[in-house]
């Protein structure tokens, strides 16, 4: 798959706010990196915005990692159903909501992010540890963003097999990440075969949850989205590779991400 996809120009005259404001809910004790990649990647694909929800020691964090997050400072280690209201709420204010990045898998956790899906109406980008607490048939929306592993759990979830997933995926659209990526939507499907083996590096699926993210809220196409992000991230590992062979890192992405955006507007 060549992109196949035009993304638009931006208007010269535009003013803050109207090329995207995303809002990953993200972090823990545990993980700070994830959400820190995916955040980056978003401002890197040309969003105006992007605000961090996470716990408050890993929002702390951010805030070291990068003068550019604003973030939302969630008490606690991990989030906890107490603060679904508060991010639903939250959610309101922006074009894109991203969950799961370092979120971790606690119990409690699961809840709180199956909570948040269910009711925000927003477009959505579901990734990581969040995708093991969702059902598609509770989704609306999104685009879920799995490897295999992560993908073999959404399917028993959902009670269906890869076979018959486009009768029940509604509006959504997933992307299985693989030495082969398959894009999947109610009425099509797409293959991405750019990509390096050296991206089985920590974060890659990050960056590229950001990537779907930043420039879904551009051009609020999930569609569009999906297939230019991965086609994009998989380039730019092609073009690491030939700097560092397998000894790139997901950090090494991001200074990538802008000219791999311009070059399909």
């Amino acid at each position: 798959m060549s992109a196949g996809i035009k993304l638009r120009k931006r208007r010269k005259d535009s003013h803050k706010g109207e090329n995207g404001r995303v809002l990953f809910v993200g972090g823990s004790i545990d993980y700070v990196g994830a959400v820190y990649l995916a955040g980056m990647a978003a401002f890197r694909s040309g969003v105006d915005n992007v605000t961090i929800a996470a716990p408050e020691k890993a929002a702390w964090a951010l805030n070291c990692l990068s003068p550019d997050f604003i973030t939302v400072k969630i008490k606690g280690e991990y989030f906890r159903t107490a603060a679904a209201k508060k991010i639903i709420g939250l959610a309101k204010n922006f074009d894109v909501v991203v969950i799961g990045n370092g979120i971790g898998v606690r119990n409690e956790t699961k809840k709180f992010a199956a909570a948040v899906i269910k009711k925000v109406k927003a477009l959505k980008v579901i990734d990581a540890d969040a995708i093991k607490s969702i059902r598609l048939q509770d989704v609306s929306n999104a685009v879920i963003t799995p490897h295999k592993k992560e993908f073999e759990i959404l399917l028993r979830n959902s009670n269906c097999s890869e076979k018959n997933i486009q009768k029940i995926i509604g509006n959504n659209v997933i992307i299985v990440k693989a030495a082969v990526d398959k894009i999947i939507s109610k009425n099509k499907t797409a293959l991405n075969r750019t990509g390096h083996a050296g991206m089985t590096v920590s974060g890659t699926g990050d960056v590229l949850a950001g990537l779907v993210a930043g420039i879904l809220a551009q051009e609020k196409d999930l569609w569009k989205a999906a297939v230019a992000a991965a086609y994009i991230n998989g380039k730019i590992g092609q073009k690491l590779s030939k700097r560092f062979g397998y000894g790139f890192t997901a950090s090494d992405m991001l200074d990538l991400i802008g000219k791999e955006v311009s070059w399909l507007t």
